[in-house]
């Protein structure tokens, strides 16, 4: 395997430029130790890779150095064919650079291995797309890319959950496509922050230009900041009675680990009913999911939730009966405390 990462090593140097020991170590999951024995094997096979000291040292090729594919195995190849083309570089224009770029590096394989795009083509292909797309509406997509791109400021006005408008000039960082979702990643007044590119109603490309922090990297802040938010996902807890016969099938809702917390709720009462904890998203959360249980669940607190699920089930029974079904006028309640998401 020490063949396939020194082809690594070298692509790495050929996309990027120059790179540490520990950012090389970082990328390939080895230790220094190994990538400076790997930089003296590169050398030693005549691969122009030569190295600078001080803050900003590393490795780096000579400068026009190129190398060709041939080095690819099997597997990685097969890999190659099997690339289509994301949602998300649609959304930002940019499918047909991607495809042109595939094109491109299909090209460059030998012969030998081009034999095989076709045989992959037809035996494994891969569709990125929903069976429900979200449609999601983001207009201002493309000019936020622009200013991402840039490092130019932008004028945006917010969404907020409370359904209110904000508007603020903000420094754009980066855009995140999650499961087909746009992000904006930003700062202001030095915080950074992530809004839903969908709850942003305006935005304005400025001329005024900022620093992009050198110490700002896009990936990981994403990875700190999705983990700090998985958090709030469950922080709305709501106390709940489950009549008998709905007690069998709660894991289907709620998944297996509600086993245990029926395992642990104790002796019935005299109807059969057990009372639970569940935690949720939100309170909107909670009561979208808990109305939809109808009779097999009631809600013991918080008592602002009982009241919430009460009136819209008196608004749904009007309805339905015919009784003011022209002035429903449903309240949205939330104790949530987060961004715009």
């Amino acid at each position: 395997m020490r063949a396939d990462r020194l082809m690594a090593l070298l692509m790495l140097l050929q996309a990027r430029g120059r790179m540490t020991a520990r950012q090389l170590a970082h990328e390939l999951e080895v230790s220094e130790r190994t990538i400076y024995r790997d930089i003296d094997a590169l050398s030693t096979a005549g691969v122009p890779v030569y190295s600078e000291s001080g803050h900003n040292g590393g490795f780096a090729l000579v400068d026009r150095y190129r190398t060709d594919l041939t080095g690819l195995t099997d597997g990685e190849v097969r890999a190659l064919f099997m690339l289509t083309i994301p949602s998300p570089f649609t959304d930002l224009g940019s499918s047909q650079d991607l495809r042109s770029a595939l094109l491109k590096l299909s090209a460059s394989l030998p012969d030998v291995r081009r034999q095989d795009e076709e045989r992959v083509r037809q035996r494994i292909h891969i569709d990125p797309t929903r069976w429900q797309p979200h449609g999601e509406q983001v207009p201002h997509l493309k000019m936020i890319h622009q200013a991402v791109w840039h490092d130019r400021r932008l004028r945006v006005a917010i969404r907020t959950i409370a359904g209110t408008q904000i508007e603020q000039t903000v420094n754009p960082y980066g855009l995140v496509a999650k499961a087909g979702i746009w992000y904006l990643v930003y700062a202001r007044r030095d915080v950074e922050r992530v809004v839903r590119v969908a709850n942003l109603l305006d935005a304005q490309l400025l001329e005024e230009t900022f620093a992009h922090p050198a110490d700002f990297d896009l990936p990981t802040f994403w990875a700190d900041w999705c983990a700090e938010y998985q958090g709030y996902l469950s922080d709305f807890h709501v106390t709940i009675r489950v009549a008998p016969q709905f007690i069998a099938v709660l894991p289907h809702y709620f998944g297996h680990m509600v086993r245990h917390k029926i395992d642990r709720s104790g002796q019935p009462d005299q109807e059969g009913w057990i009372q639970l904890e569940l935690a949720f998203e939100s309170f909107e959360a909670a009561r979208d999911r808990l109305l939809s249980f109808g009779r097999g669940v009631e809600i013991v607190r918080p008592e602002a939730l009982r009241r919430s699920v009460l009136d819209y089930a008196e608004q749904i029974v009007n309805l339905y009966r015919g009784e003011g079904s022209n002035s429903l006028k449903f309240q949205v309640k939330s104790t949530k405390k987060a961004d715009s998401f």
